[in-house]
């Protein structure tokens, strides 16, 4: 009997990566910006996803759920690749409602979701969810989905890592020692090798990296790691 090839490296760690950086999202949707539950649908199909990854649920029936395109809010996103959002999930007018029994067993309301798009690719829905009929104010939708965009640049640097082609957007933002320091934290190196090798002070290599970080969106050395893959500034 034959058995089947091993799943190359690189692919596997993309995977571990993108399961890390969804349920990071989940939990952060809650965290951050002040959602009961947070819920991450994840493509299964060129057509459907299904709900991987949550946060702060009472029950299960939402867990694993398999979501058509343009089969309830979830959908929704994913069909028209917008986010969209009801005060009250269950007496709105605009959507299917085959999961009512799913969303009542957690006794939600309120609804927010944004698709997860890099170059024409849907990665995934994220869901924001509360327990009580309130409507979306611009600050909320805007703190889920700048959480979308951080979460989407990383699933785009892991689709990467597989052979994917980057966006090479980012290089002409770095300058030259800013790429050079990059390059050595991606290896690993701490700010004070960094500063030795390249005959800088700690706080200069400190300097450096935030600015990268803020440059490429990232907010610790690990999404900076993964921004630049994305960009193809590191290999």
């Amino acid at each position: 009997m034959t058995s089947a090839a091993p799943e190359p490296p690189d692919a596997h760690a993309a995977e571990l990566v993108r399961a890390a950086v969804l349920a990071d999202l989940a939990r952060r949707v809650v965290a951050d910006c002040g959602a009961d539950v947070g819920l991450v649908g994840v493509p299964d199909s060129p057509d459907a996803m299904v709900l991987r990854h949550w946060a702060g649920t009472r029950a299960d029936l939402l867990h694993n759920l398999r979501v058509p395109a343009g089969a309830g809010l979830g959908g929704r996103a994913l069909a028209e690749r917008s986010p969209t959002w009801v005060p009250d999930y269950r007496a709105a007018t605009t959507i299917s409602h085959q999961y009512d029994a799913a969303v009542g067993a957690d006794d939600l309301y309120a609804m927010l979701t944004v698709p997860l798009v890099h170059a024409g690719c849907v990665h995934g829905v994220v869901y924001a969810s509360l327990r009580s009929v309130v409507p979306f104010g611009d600050v909320r939708i805007g703190a889920v989905a700048d959480l979308a965009r951080t979460a989407t640049r990383a699933l785009a640097g892991a689709a990467a890592w597989t052979g994917r082609p980057a966006s090479p957007a980012g290089e002409a933002r770095l300058t030259p020692r800013e790429h050079e320091v990059l390059r050595w934290a991606a290896t690993g190196r701490t700010n004070p090798e960094i500063a030795a090798r390249l005959g800088l002070t700690c706080n200069t290599v400190t300097g450096y990296l935030k600015s990268a970080m803020h440059k490429l969106g990232a907010r610790n050395r690990v999404e900076l790691a993964i921004a630049a893959r994305e960009f193809g500034l590191i290999s």
